[in-house]
């Protein structure tokens, strides 16, 4: 028997909880069952605009879909920024839309400056940092990461 919405959407939030502090986004729920959960629940309506808190202690990352070499997330920020001295190095390549809101990022050869359509493609292990986002609405960004893992 197929599990009910409700503990789907239980899968879903377990899932989430990567800030800067924990930036491999690593969870307690293996990427099997997220992708199972996950592939469930997405042949039923979703919106990426659905659920925006209106005021965040750390962003907020949610796993929309997971396997092996993808994983797809919708992150969501209200004026929060990388901790000083912090810089995302990650396994994978990360290709970042920006859907809402405004952002300021850094790499290790100069900025960008993202609105509403803006996406980048950020290869693996190519340091980057969130340096601003606007403080006074939700900035919402659909990431992608994808390929296999590097070492």
């Amino acid at each position: 028997m197929a599990p009910d919405i409700e503990s789907l959407r239980g899968i879903l939030r377990s899932s989430k909880g990567a800030t800067a502090g924990n930036p491999d986004r690593s969870s307690p729920r293996s990427n099997t069952e997220i992708a199972s959960a996950t592939m469930r629940v997405m042949t039923l309506p979703a919106n990426l605009f659905a659920d925006l808190p209106g005021r965040l202690p750390e962003e907020l990352f949610t796993t929309l879909l997971a396997s092996d070499s993808l994983r797809i997330e919708r992150i969501v920020s209200f004026g929060h920024a990388s901790p000083e001295g912090f810089w995302f190095d990650q396994q994978q390549h990360e290709w970042v839309v920006l859907l809402q809101g405004a952002a300021r990022l850094r790499l290790e050869d100069g900025e960008v400056e993202l609105a509403p359509g803006s996406f980048l493609n950020i290869p693996a292990h190519r340091r980057h940092r969130v340096e601003w986002t606007t403080p006074d609405e939700p900035t919402v960004w659909l990431a992608i990461y994808y390929g296999d893992e590097t070492p």
